[in-house]
């Protein structure tokens, strides 16, 4: 961790800590012991997940905040705060100041005297939206459509409010619905003290928080492929570091020792994920431009990161919108031994023929045969005869009593289906749907509140 005070000078550290909501906490604690962080920041929050955690708030007016929060600062709270580490994260879901509260209760039952938490209001814009004529861009329809099942209503904000909470001299940032980048560029700017319309520079940051946010999946996580991408001991994968410089200019690696890898093909990879046009890249902050981004390898396991640019911030910022959206009934069962797959085959049929008898209006249905045609369809499955399958059924409807109907129907074909069927297992959930509109960014007002230990 540096300790110069040179703006100028400077090189900070900052360690990702999580790449979703149910990410894994041993590599967080390494980082924070063991990574010499400035900032240890924790990215848990998809689309889907915020929807969700609104349900729960609805329900209990102290949740709705990552259900892991708990064990990841009763992990890593100390190191932070014997180090000196601040932390950042977008774990407050629906319920940031139920959240920061949390924080506060885990810090003084873990002994310590002194903690400032910064709690980030503004991106639940739920009594914004019906007052706007908005259309859902996934489909055009209007969001008048969805009616009374609009749960959330959640804009993606960007690093201005985390800057705030810094420079209230915050040891934790507890925010909701956050651009994921804009995590990490927050530090980036109070360190730095950057301009936030020097579009170089919040496109430079951009990239970095891009290439961290995910943790291990830069480090070699959900890139292996015994032969061909190789990834040693990934038993004991390390989440990465940034090493960043005032002019931006970044060097991705991991704490020593720890399993994985960082190189320019697992930058490459992360660098593409989610980019639809790496020229045009939509944040709060910035219009990114990742066309002219270099990798370069400079020594094991440090990955040097240049190049990136930026422009004007859009208008508008992107609201994701979470609704009820029907409920799915599903049930599994297997067959195995010669002739699984022609078993498997007709309790499909079977399970067809019976679920159109009966009358319930599916909304989506899938039938499936896991290990078969369940991922690619029927076609790249062709000609392969597996051992063992899976038959699993499942579907959409409008109601709970109907999504039963669907997982019982399975589970009969214990006793009227094929020969060997066994281990079935049912479910019934709700569907908590995403979609997303466009908001006039100047109609989302962000504050900081501040709680002390």
């Amino acid at each position: 961790m540096t300790s110069l005070t040179d703006p100028s000078l400077k090189t900070i550290r900052i360690g990702a800590g999580a790449g979703y909501s149910g990410d894994r906490i041993p590599p967080a604690i390494e980082l924070a012991e063991k990574g010499d962080l400035d900032y240890l920041v924790f990215e848990c929050l998809a689309e889907r997940t915020i929807a969700l955690a609104q349900l729960e708030r609805s329900q209990d007016a102290r949740r709705g905040f990552d259900p892991l929060l708990r064990d990841r600062m009763e992990a890593v709270l100390l190191s932070c705060a014997s180090q000196g580490v601040k932390i950042i994260t977008n774990m407050g879901a629906a319920n940031p100041q139920a959240a920061g509260e949390e924080v506060i209760r885990i810090a003084r039952e873990l002994g310590l005297t002194r903690l400032k938490v910064a709690v980030v209001h503004g991106d639940d814009v739920l009594p914004l939206i019906h007052a706007q004529d908005l259309n859902i861009l996934e489909s055009g329809a209007s969001l008048q459509s969805l009616g009374t099942s609009v749960l959330s209503a959640n804009a993606y904000i960007g690093a201005e409010a985390l800057v705030q909470a810094l420079e209230l001299g915050a040891d934790v940032v507890i925010t909701g619905r956050v651009a994921d980048p804009a995590l990490f560029l927050a530090p980036l700017i109070h360190t730095f003290g950057w301009s936030m319309t020097d579009w170089q520079k919040m496109g430079q940051g951009t990239v970095v928080g891009h290439l961290l946010e995910c943790a291990g999946q830069v480090t070699g996580g959900y890139f292996a492929d015994p032969g061909y991408r190789d990834v040693p001991d990934l038993a004991n994968l390390g989440f990465p570091i940034a090493e960043v410089s005032a002019d931006g200019r970044a060097t991705l690696t991991k704490v020593e020792g720890s399993g994985g890898c960082v190189t320019v093909a697992t930058c490459t990879a992360q660098l593409l994920y989610e980019i639809e046009n790496p020229s045009s890249y939509l944040q709060p902050d910035v219009v990114a431009d990742f066309s002219g981004v270099t990798l370069t390898e400079v020594a094991p396991n440090r990955v040097r990161i240049q190049g990136a640019t930026g422009r004007q911030r859009p208008s508008s910022l992107k609201v994701t919108v979470g609704y009820r959206d029907g409920f799915i009934g599903e049930g599994q069962i297997s067959y195995a031994g010669l002739g699984a797959q022609a078993r498997g085959l007709l309790a499909l049929d079977v399970l067809r023929q019976r679920l159109d008898a009966s009358g319930i209006q599916a909304l989506d249905s899938r039938y499936e045969l896991i290990g078969v045609n369940a991922i690619h369809g029927p076609s790249l499955s062709a000609g392969y005869e597996p051992y063992e399958v899976r038959v699993r059924v499942a579907m959409r409807v409008s109601n709970r009593k109907d999504a039963e109907r669907v997982a019982n129907e399975v589970e009969a074909m214990y006793l009227n289906g094929p020969a060997g069927g066994g281990g079935v297992t049912k479910s019934v959930r709700e569907v908590i749907a995403a979609g997303s509109v466009l908001l006039p960014r100047d109609l989302v007002q962000t504050s900081v509140t501040t709680l002390e230990l």
